[in-house]
């Protein structure tokens, strides 16, 4: 309170159960300075034990006697299979990190309160807001503004900044009364990377017989994970069998037309989870696409060969489109200068198809991306130019899951990781030149702004396996590259 600026500071209740401290100030910068000087005594909630080895370590216990079936094809010719593929994949949790944190401004008006939100999910925050402040939703205005990027994070079923900056505004209004003013609640940075909803971590188990031509005879796959859907109000509709379908998607389709079982383990975990841009494709598209160029280059076929040969002509018309583009504009095939290679992967999601050829070479340790050549099948392109950037970025955003540090971890129930400087985004230095080609199309239009993603860190692994000859299980990617 000595602080300069300084007006009030008070407990508030916050997200699932818990409790924190508020800071009102004049500005954002003296309510920092005093929010950094508080000395707050935290009671370890039911995620007090949570840390990543140890959940990782359950996961792959987990994940040798899968419960659930999604998709129950005949393996049973594994077991005298010529040679088997595959292995375990680890994916960590992961923020959405948007460049713009969380905020919202609240002010009390003689009818209710109008609110100023980057929100994604009106409604469901309309309904949360009057709740929070004993309204009825009618009473709620709820102005939408552009927002510095959301990925998902604004769109979250409990409205949890929402709820959090009313019972702040709640407690204003009550201490201040009627001539109180606007209250602007703002996220740090470190709120945002420390105070979740994250990307659930997953195992997959992979293990795919051939016969001596190269043939695949079964693939027996597995996934591990929280359900980023129970407990929402999208559980009736999209878990079935007790399986959220948001972790099968990009496996369960199947598009190879393998002979394929398909289980899964869902974990009760004290960590939030939540969608993150492409949901879970983030994770089956990196499975299924390394997996892919494996049995290729196992079976000795050109990994774009063997993807055209297993795709059904008239079914995976925009597939077969899409990777033949890339192919072509890309040159691949072409010698590229010593110490490069090419990555494919091919992956639909959101009703769109979005083919990646990339160029990539090994620097001091790392992979580093040069060219990115995408064969994009979205049907009609309404505005090209907004069309071209959301793949390019999407590009980028997929690069980001293959970056050193790029993964939230936790020990005794803490977050890691604060800031950009041990969660790293990439920079400038990282970004590869992103070249977009689309099929043209009178069909109606599909997805964009999450399709350019799914493939991107399955391309640069296949490109370092093509290079080094070491298949990467594990994103982020580790240093120690050959």
């Amino acid at each position: 309170m000595a602080i300069k600026g300084v007006r009030a500071v008070f407990q508030i209740a916050t997200d699932r159960g818990g409790s924190g401290v508020a800071v009102i100030a004049d500005g954002y910068w003296p309510a920092k300075q005093a929010r950094d000087l508080l000395q707050v005594t935290w009671k370890a909630g039911v995620g007090g034990t949570v840390s990543s080895d140890a959940l990782f370590k359950s996961y792959r216990e987990a994940a040798e006697n899968p419960k659930l079936i999604a998709l129950a094809g005949d393996v049973s010719a594994s077991a005298g299979a010529a040679k088997h593929v595959g292995g375990e994949y680890l994916f960590p949790y992961l923020a959405h990190a948007p460049m713009e944190t969380l905020n919202a401004t609240f002010q009390f008006t003689p009818d209710g309160v109008t609110v100023w939100a980057g929100t994604q999910f009106q409604t469901i925050d309309q309904g949360a807001i009057a709740q929070t402040l004993g309204l009825k939703p009618a009473q709620v205005i709820l102005n939408t503004l552009p927002a510095g990027g959301g990925f998902g994070r604004r769109a979250v079923p409990s409205s949890d900044y929402l709820r959090e900056g009313a019972a702040i505004a709640k407690e204003w209004r009550a201490r201040q009364g009627p001539s109180a003013g606007p209250v602007k609640v703002m996220w740090s940075r470190e709120d945002d990377i420390k105070g979740g909803y994250y990307r659930p971590a997953h195992v997959h188990r992979v293990d795919v017989a051939l016969d001596p031509m190269g043939t695949v005879v079964a693939w027996d796959h597995v996934i591990v994970g929280q359900s980023i859907l129970k407990g929402t109000p999208f559980e009736a509709m999209m878990i079935k069998d007790g399986i959220d379908t948001t972790m099968t998607e990009g496996v369960i389709e199947n598009v190879y037309a393998m002979p394929m079982r398909l289980r899964v383990a869902h974990m009760d975990v004290a960590v939030p989870v939540l969608w993150w841009r492409s949901v879970g494709n983030t994770h089956t598209a990196y499975v299924m696409e390394t997996m892919v160029d494996e049995v290729a280059r196992a079976s000795g076929i050109d990994p774009v060969a063997w993807r055209l040969s297993r795709w059904d002509a008239k079914k995976h018309a925009r597939h077969v489109a899409a990777l033949k583009l890339a192919v072509e504009k890309s040159g691949y095939g072409k010698p590229l200068p010593a110490g490069h290679a090419w990555g494919v992967a091919v992956h639909e999601s959101f009703n769109s198809v979005v083919a990646y050829v990339v160029d990539v070479s090994i620097d001091k340790g790392r992979p580093k991306v040069h060219r990115v050549i995408a064969g994009v099948h979205a049907n009609r392109v309404v505005n090209p130019m907004a069309a071209e950037a959301q793949i390019q970025g999407g590009a980028v955003f997929g690069l980001a899951m293959t970056l050193p540090g790029f993964e939230i971890t936790l020990k005794d129930g803490l977050v890691q990781q604060s800031q950009f400087t041990d969660y790293p985004p990439p920079r400038i230095t990282d970004a590869p030149s992103v070249a977009v080609y689309f099929i043209p199309s009178d069909d109606p239009p599909t997805g964009l702004g999450e399709p350019g993603v799914p493939p991107m860190a399955p391309a640069i692994a296949n490109a370092v396996a093509a290079l080094t000859g070491k298949r990467l299980r594990k994103l982020p990617f580790d240093l120690s590259l050959a």
